[in-house]
């Protein structure tokens, strides 16, 4: 059994150090935001559910632990905390979504004692709500898949994406516990291995059958007939685009001219109505991150290097849009 992969325990926040899997399964123990905030830029702490309740623990956490009586200034310095928190990782909208859940809750209150109650309870809920919601993700998106189902997926959008079961991958759980026959091949997802270290764990735990390839192997396994959809979770989801890891445009592609249905699963926290690719912050990360690997230099000293962590896939590319709620289907004229 997974433990979760991040939970409340009174005053502290205990989460699943992910940069260690699968060599090493440890809890670490955080109580301040100071050292969230460094787990969610640092990855510990990843995908966009899980920063979702991340955002949420850590505000709660802020206001648990201000010491101010004067309710304004509590709000203002709870605020300030939360703003921090949001500019960890700019891409995802679940950070964001997370925050501003427990931040309304404690605009709501009318004392210091009862916005913090609020904030705890706010926090909670977001997480116990996550996995509600995966485990209707799973149920909508088993439907979808055949009997007999080869499953690429790319990056990772399981338990350690998500409080438990997760979105992509509760999707397999669930025709799995459907009693459906399903392998699939987890993409390793370069730079950082998501789908190697994490999805592979994760699937090998349950004993789900999995292998990992190349992410530049996918295509090569969808012309020999080796794929019969492709599942991947979301990051954000506006108006014109899927924000997912980066390699996830190039898998829909190539589905699209191999006539595989492309499915992305995905939560409605996720979906940023209103805005449009172009409006939004790809993240970029450190060149470091793919001018090494194992210790080891692989980039020419002084060769530039461009590491954004998300890509787009437009919306025409995508099979369904696999929610809570049911599966969404193009046109996308009616986006949640």
């Amino acid at each position: 059994m997974i433990p979760r992969t991040i939970e409340r325990a009174g005053g502290t926040i205990r989460f699943i150090d992910q940069t260690l899997l699968p060599e090493r399964l440890e809890i670490v123990e955080c109580t301040d935001i100071e050292r969230l905030a460094t787990a969610i830029r640092r990855l510990e702490v990843r995908g966009a559910p899980a920063i979702g309740i991340a955002g949420a623990y850590g505000v709660a956490l802020a206001a648990l632990q201000n010491r101010n009586s004067d309710f304004d200034t509590f709000v203002t310095e709870v605020s300030a905390a939360a703003d921090y928190l949001r500019g960890t990782r700019p891409t995802a909208v679940n950070l964001g979504w997370g925050i501003d859940r427990v931040l309304g809750a404690i605009g709501r209150a009318g004392s210091v004692g009862s916005a913090k109650d609020a904030a705890v309870a706010a926090a909670d809920a977001v997480a116990r709500e996550d996995e509600e919601t995966c485990r209707r993700i799973g149920a909508h998106g088993a439907a979808l898949l055949p009997h007999n189902a080869r499953v690429l997926t790319h990056c990772n959008a399981g338990a350690l994406a998500c409080a438990t079961w997760g979105t992509a991958l509760g999707v397999i759980r669930s025709a799995v516990a459907d009693g459906k026959n399903v392998s699939v091949t987890a993409c390793e997802t370069r730079p950082l291995l998501q789908g190697a270290r994490l999805t592979a764990w994760e699937l090998a735990a349950d004993g789900i059958p999995v292998r990992v390839i190349t992410d530049s192997t996918a295509a090569f396994l969808m012309r020999r007939g080796e794929i019969d959809c492709v599942v991947v979770g979301a990051d954000r989801i506006t108006d014109d685009a899927v924000f997912n890891k980066i390699g996830t445009y190039m898998h829909a592609v190539c589905a699209r001219h191999h006539q595989i249905p492309f499915y992305v699963a995905a939560p409605l926290s996720t979906f940023d109505p209103g805005r449009i690719e172009s409006e939004v912050l790809i993240e970029e990360r450190d060149r470091a991150e793919i001018a090494a690997f194992n210790g080891k230099q692989t980039v020419p000293v002084g060769v530039r290097c461009t590491n954004y962590a998300f890509d787009t896939t437009p919306l025409d590319l995508i099979s369904g849009i696999i929610t809570e709620n049911g599966v969404l289907l193009p046109p996308y004229d009616r986006m949640p």
